[in-house]
């Protein structure tokens, strides 16, 4: 399952669309946010080497190269997510039939939830990340193909927010309130500065088309 970076677009979709609870949320918005960086990507890619952007060349290449990693990372990403949820599962069918086994079953549970919520936040870091390289390239990138740096802005922000929910459906269940908080907080800023970065980016592209 964690290979999915090798499938078709069409066993992509099939599975899941199916009842296999993987890919599921988080993997989806990594996959998602790989899109949104490859637009970025695409748009550099289509400013490097033109007499006309040569004065941007060197910032384009290296908001590629960025780019080029955060869609390796998104892979690794997308494995992490479905791993998780197997540990998930793996945790919720751990024997309590003892006061000891309960105790044991609890403290898995707690440390699965911790990891099952760490990853999609990394996911969503990432996603900030491709807004970040969006901005940057809405100013300087090739005016011909500047809408699709618009896409893979409202894309990166899109698979941060739907990336939050695997984060939001585990953080009531964790026990750790100092550790709640401090991803809560974390949570929140990373909505807020990916809808600046988003409606920044939009908004010189939108400039650019006119």
């Amino acid at each position: 399952m964690s290979d999915v970076f090798n499938w078709s677009v069409k066993q992509l979709i099939e599975v899941s669309a199916s009842d296999s609870p993987t890919p599921g949320g988080g993997s989806v918005s990594s996959l998602a946010g790989s899109l949104a960086a490859a637009m970025v990507s695409m748009v550099g890619n289509l400013t490097v080497g033109k007499e006309k952007y040569k004065d941007v060349e060197a910032d384009t290449k290296e908001i590629l190269a960025e780019a080029t990693d955060i869609i390796a990372r998104l892979e690794q990403l997308v494995a992490a997510d479905i791993a998780e949820f197997s540990k998930f599962m793996a945790a919720l069918k751990l024997p309590k039939n003892t006061e000891e086994e309960k105790a044991e079953r609890t403290r898995v549970m707690q440390e699965v939830l911790k990891s099952a919520t760490d990853t999609p936040m990394e996911i969503a870091r990432t996603c900030l990340d491709i807004l970040k390289l969006a901005k940057r390239l809405s100013g300087i990138g090739n005016k011909g193909a500047i809408s699709d740096v618009g896409v893979g802005a409202y894309l990166a922000e899109a698979s941060l927010n739907s990336a939050l929910l695997s984060v939001d459906i585990n953080l009531p269940m964790v026990k750790d309130e100092a550790y709640a908080a401090r991803v809560s907080a974390e949570r929140n800023q990373l909505v807020e500065e990916a809808r600046q970065l988003k409606e920044e980016a939009v908004a010189v592209v939108q400039e650019r088309l006119k």
